[in-house]
């Protein structure tokens, strides 16, 4: 029997003889994750999704058990190790795997005398008894159990938090429930921590374990969101603090922490409230003010001691005089930029790395010799840690806009951006170069480019229109620390650093700006451009997500996008509002040069590999043993290349054993002078075979009689299909996609495309056939 015939026949039926509900607790066929989002050129493909077979569940969106389920050719526990691993992620204490003559049940709580036990089908534990044991588990008692078991909101939507959501949530109100006090959640920039927040407060309010709440956080504009959108379903019962009013009446409450304190005593409005007023409060961007012993803000949180206390946060701030989990204790949950990346909700990104001469250089200054303002120059040497900071170097700006001006005409002049500037001073500087290097853009709307700073009124103004992914303008936002945390905004696809950043914090924030996916705004990954050597905290072991790859321009090139992606509409990435920006300070001398010379000089190119470490060996060595460690031998290679019905999975598969293919194949083609596909560029580079281009193999086919038995518009596809071979590689031919792409769409509907080779089995044979000619 197949494995669906076991599940009809005797899995499901064995479920339900247990006393789980079929429409309420059984869920069959469980997608949890999207999968890992891969750019190719101008499309783009998602790795493998993760599915259960079974998820059960005590209440929705409690899940007790995963059951694994295999055809009754495999062995009764065939299934566990891998249900096992799908139980890791989802939090699922029971496990079981089946082939229908039984179940192998696999204990994690450890409350059972087995750890693993076999059953029979009769023998399947009811939904009581599994619960009964996650209870015990967790040290649960009766009352205890009665939050834990209170609903999520349902709007009627069909709206279902994401697996890891449904972890921190189900975490969050179990630690509350037993009486923990202290709570910290840890979740990437871009996984919905303002949501997961509301779920947690929705069941313990309705639950009555906490009937007055407060929800803290530092920017204006962030307890407007949270109020008109994630917090809505509260609607009367809850009130944001203004004007340094206290209305007791209310049980959610939304403030500033400035809204509810002040320097002195008389101006501390959260006094006003009784120090056991409320049982909950919750704390957004826990890694600022709140994190450090001294400040007003963990003043409030003192005050209010006697309260249920969570942070939420991207980056737990440790240092020696700031702690996060000092105050909230280790995070209970953490779902990092890392694992949203590897699972296809969180956008990859890839690194752009420029070095300027002056920078690395350094520059002395002649004796006597004064800047713009006539101002004498003190004698030393001047390198990157002093630029835009002590020494302007007008060129300087002028080829950093240059470089960003390049780049956005070859993938597209609307896709938003945020340029990160040391000070305010130096963001208008920026404002300025770009203004002049794109006079077109800025004719047709003088929003093109605009500041956005703290000080500046109007470009705050133009906020919500630069986040707003439906308004065109602005499109480049220059900023110092305006825009570096706090607020989504789904519009920014390349973010440029050209700040000197020193906080792995900070860095972590800016980098968070682009990691939101939005497929209805086509964004799936975005672009870092960095000046100042900040990427370098990449290598730092405190950084979690690895750039899909780090391309440095050689002196005198253009910025080229690191693959061939270019669409207009690509416009959406993330955006956060945060602290103040910093005027430029006065703290030192600073001086204006504006006839100093500025160019980009020659750096090696660096790799970050799946594994996150820098790769410094050569390519080709690193990409033989990549390949070593999938193929004992050419012939191996050959073997499985050509057994396979689609070599993306080969290509994929050699992706995830470290097989950087941009990389690869650019010092290639800079050797040979000619595209190579991944199928020649392991024959090449790992095997040593003479190198074959794409052009050639498909110049070498349109020669044989390949096409004579194909006639009419299955010939002209199959013909386009070898040109596009040839231009773009297997890759894209693979994918049906292509058929929406012209000359495709010129040819017919995709539909009549593969009506002309008689439906889609036939298509797939035909593009086999091909496969194999050109191969050959």
């Amino acid at each position: 029997m197949s494995e669906t015939d076991i599940r009809t026949k005797f899995i499901t039926p064995a479920i339900v003889q247990a006393g789980w509900d079929l429409h309420t607790q059984i869920r069959e066929e469980v997608t949890f994750t999207k999968g890992r989002i891969q750019v190719r050129g101008q499309l783009f493909s998602r790795g493998e999704a993760k599915r259960v077979d079974y998820l059960l569940s005590y209440r929705r969106n409690l899940p007790l058990a995963i059951v694994e389920a295999k055809d009754n050719r495999k062995h009764l526990g065939a299934g566990i190790q891998q249900a096992l691993g799908y139980a890791d992620a989802l939090d699922v204490p029971f496990v079981f795997s089946s082939n229908g003559d039984g179940f192998l049940f696999h204990d994690r709580t450890g409350t059972g005398e087995q750890r693993e036990t076999i059953l029979s089908l009769d023998e399947f534990p009811s939904p009581g008894e599994l619960w009964s044991r996650y209870c015990l588990h967790k040290g649960l008692d009766f009352e205890q159990q009665q939050p834990v078991e209170t609903p999520y909101f349902d709007d009627g939507s069909g709206k279902t938090p994401r697996y890891y959501q449904v972890n921190a949530v189900n975490r969050a109100v179990e630690c509350v429930a037993r009486g923990d006090k202290r709570l910290l959640l840890v979740m990437a920039t871009g996984t919905g921590k303002t949501y997961t927040a509301f779920q947690i407060i929705w069941r313990l309010w309705k639950a009555n374990q906490a009937k007055r709440i407060l929800f803290l956080t530092d920017r204006n504009i962030l307890v407007d969101q949270t109020k008109n959108n994630d917090f809505k379903p509260f609607g009367g019962a809850m009130t944001k603090i203004t004007k340094r009013k206290i209305d007791k009446s209310y049980e959610i409450y939304l403030s500033l922490y400035q809204a509810v304190s002040g320097a002195e005593d008389v101006h501390n409005v959260y006094k006003q409230f009784s120090p056991d007023f409320f049982d909950l409060i919750v704390v957004d961007e826990c890694h600022r003010g709140s994190a450090s012993a001294n400040s007003p803000w963990r003043e409030i949180l003192q005050y209010f001691s006697n309260a249920t206390q969570i942070g939420l946060t991207a980056t737990p701030k440790e240092t020696r005089d700031v702690s996060s989990s000092l105050y909230f204790g280790d995070p209970i949950y953490s779902y990092t930029l890392r694992q949203g990346i590897d699972d296809g909700f969180l956008a990859p990104y890839k690194v752009i790395r420029i070095d300027l001469d002056r920078d690395l250089q350094g520059w002395r200054p002649p004796k006597g010799f004064t800047d713009s303002t006539g101002v004498e120059i003190e004698d030393r040497i001047y390198n990157l840690k002093d630029m835009d900071r002590s020494l302007i170097v007008s060129a300087r700006t002028e080829l950093v806009a240059q470089k960003v001006t390049e780049y956005l005409t070859k993938t597209g002049p609307y896709q938003k951006t945020i340029v990160f500037c040391d000070d305010v001073d130096h963001a208008e500087r920026m404002r300025r170069a770009l203004v002049n290097l794109n006079p077109l853009r800025v004719s047709e709307n003088r929003k093109y480019v605009m500041r956005i700073t703290g000080d500046d009124e109007d470009g705050k103004r133009e906020l919500d229109n630069f986040i707003d992914p439906e308004q065109r303008f602005p499109v480049i936002a220059t900023t110092s620390k305006l825009m570096s945390t706090g607020v989504d905004a789904q519009t920014c696809k390349l973010i440029v650093l050209d700040q000197h950043i020193q906080s792995m914090t900070e860095f972590k924030q800016i980098i968070g700006r682009g990691t939101r996916v939005n497929e209805e705004y086509d964004k799936y990954w975005f672009a870092i451009m960095d000046f100042k050597r900040a990427t370098e905290l990449f290598a730092d072991p405190s950084f979690d997500g690895d750039p899909v790859r780090v391309y440095e321009p050689r002196p005198g090139e253009e910025v080229s996008p690191p693959e061939d992606v270019s669409s207009e509409d690509s416009q959406l990435s993330t955006l956060v509002l945060g602290r103040q920006d910093e005027p430029a300070t006065g703290r030192r001398a600073r001086y204006v040069v504006d006839d100093l010379t500025v160019s980009v000089v020659a750096e090696r190119v660096q790799y970050y590999g799946p594994d996150g470490r820098l790769i410094t060996e050569s390519l080709r060595d690193y990409t033989k043993a990549r390949v070593g460690e999938k193929f004992v031998s050419l012939d191996d290679f050959i073997r499985n290349w050509t057994a396979s019905d689609k070599k993306t999975v080969i290509i994929e598969e050699l992706a995830r054993h470290g097989v950087l293919w941009e990389a690869l194949a650019e010092e290639v083609t800079a050797k040979v002078g000619d595209q190579l596909d991944p199928f020649d560029l392991i024959l090449h580079v790992a095997f040593g075979q003479p190198p074959v281009s794409r052009r050639e193999r498909a110049a070498k086919l349109k020669k044989s009689n390949y096409f004579e038995k194909y006639k009419g518009t299955a010939r002209e596809v199959l013909e386009a299909l070898v040109d596009k071979y040839a231009e773009t590689g297997i890759v894209n031919v693979e994918d049906a996609r292509v058929l929406h792409l012209k000359p495709f769409s010129d040819i017919g509907s995709p539909v009549e495309l593969l009506r002309s080779f008689g439906g889609r089995r036939a298509y797939d044979d035909a593009l086999h056939v091909l496969e194999q000619h050109l191969y050959a």
